[in-house]
């Protein structure tokens, strides 16, 4: 299991101080908070991807080629690339070249983000949203899994010949996770292909995430991937925390109250009522988050949003603390002691690699017994050597 962080980047106005921080603090603020997950022992640090104001991560390969350099374990990834601006040859590229230099630390969120108007400043139209996923998604696996693409299709030129460069470390492509907060075609989506399916999980109902991350199992099933239960899901959650669960509601209420996304809506009260929105004890935190599991399954990866509405930076760094030394270490022992030995951990690089060679050696198997057979003075019927060769493949 898989513990982290995302941000989402905003630049708010503290409202307890009137105090806003500057584009350039903020995303100096975002580095330290990587570097501080990595301290604590968690695993993922994730950055969204936005172009509009109040928000500064419009390039999230820059950042993270820049925490890589300043980290050693901690798997760098994204809480959303835009597949459907993006144009998905400088994806292959941006995140190869990332993965280089991060030495296979990588991987990454694909999602159509939240803000309408995005679309059009890149060329785009919102009523393509789905669409431009769906072409844009398949021209990047081909980016990463063929050396040379002839492609054409319905939102981009052709490419005649086309090699994307560099080529994925050691020929494996970072992991892909699709990110959805309300689309049953993404959920689809990252069934087709096996690939990750990662539920927002923030700002609905659990019954909502229930039936979604439920739709990607059973389709990932149909697909021949593997059992529902051998589906890879990712959660997103969001958290604050002091040691008396009073204090904790009466510091974060004024930050919730004004945050960019939600502030000036339901309360406090009504959102934790209805979303997994947690807002206590770090023993909450830990109950709650263990709960995920009795309407998701067992799952890879779980990341908490801590740095947003104006929240201080001295304050993110100090649920860091909480999250590192009280509530990751009890929630890592529990969903490890409950998860089945059929169920896979998250992917890595290494993991990644590890599956390919063994299935390269499976794929040379039947060669070299035929190879063994002939040796031993044995001649195989054409039909039969025909067909080990096939299976070979």
């Amino acid at each position: 299991m898989q513990f982290g962080i995302f941000t989402v980047g905003d630049v708010t106005v503290d409202p307890t101080s009137g105090r806003e921080p500057s584009e350039h603090e903020r995303i100096k603020a975002m580095v330290t908070i990587a570097r501080k997950a990595e301290e604590v022992g968690l695993d993922v640090f994730a950055t969204g991807e936005h172009h509009n104001p109040p928000f500064v991560p419009s390039s999230p390969t820059t950042m993270l080629g820049w925490i890589a350099a300043r980290t050693e374990r901690l798997l760098l990834s994204t809480a959303t690339t835009l597949i459907t601006t993006n144009d998905p040859v400088k994806i292959a590229e941006d995140f190869a070249m990332l993965q280089h230099l991060a030495d296979g630390r990588v991987d990454l969120m694909l999602g159509r983000g939240n803000t309408g108007p995005v679309y059009p400043w890149f060329g785009q139209d919102i009523r393509n949203g789905i669409p431009l996923a769906i072409e844009n998604y398949d021209l990047l696996r081909r980016l990463w899994r063929e050396d040379v693409v002839d492609w054409s299709g319905k939102f981009r030129t052709p490419l005649q010949s086309f090699t994307s460069t560099p080529r994925p470390l050691d020929g494996v492509p970072p992991f892909v996770w699709h990110g959805s907060i309300r689309s049953p075609e993404i959920a689809e989506q990252a069934a087709y292909y096996g690939d990750g399916y990662f539920a927002n999980h923030i700002f609905w109902p659990k019954e909502h995430t229930q039936r979604m991350v439920g739709l990607y199992r059973e389709r990932f099933a149909h697909y021949g991937h593997g059992s529902p239960d051998q589906a890879i899901v990712g959660l997103g959650g969001q958290v604050f925390m002091r040691r008396n669960s009073q204090d904790a509601v009466r510091e974060f209420r004024p930050y919730f109250d004004n945050a960019p996304v939600y502030g000036h809506g339901p309360s406090l009260e009504e959102f934790t009522a209805q979303t997994p929105l947690t807002v206590g004890s770090p023993q909450q935190v830990i109950d709650r988050t263990l709960g995920f599991r009795d309407y998701v399954g067992d799952y890879q990866r779980q990341l908490f949003l801590l740095d947003h509405a104006g929240l201080p930076l001295k304050t993110v760094l100090e649920q860091l603390d909480i999250l590192g030394e009280e509530v990751v270490p009890v929630l890592r022992r529990e969903f490890d002691a409950l998860r089945p030995a059929h169920v896979p951990e998250a992917p890595t690089h290494a993991s990644l690699v590890a599956a390919r060679a063994a299935e390269s050696a499976a794929a040379r198997a039947p060669e070299s017994a035929a190879a063994g057979h002939a040796a031993a003075g044995h001649t195989a019927e054409p039909a039969a050597a025909g067909a080990g060769t096939e299976t070979g493949r």
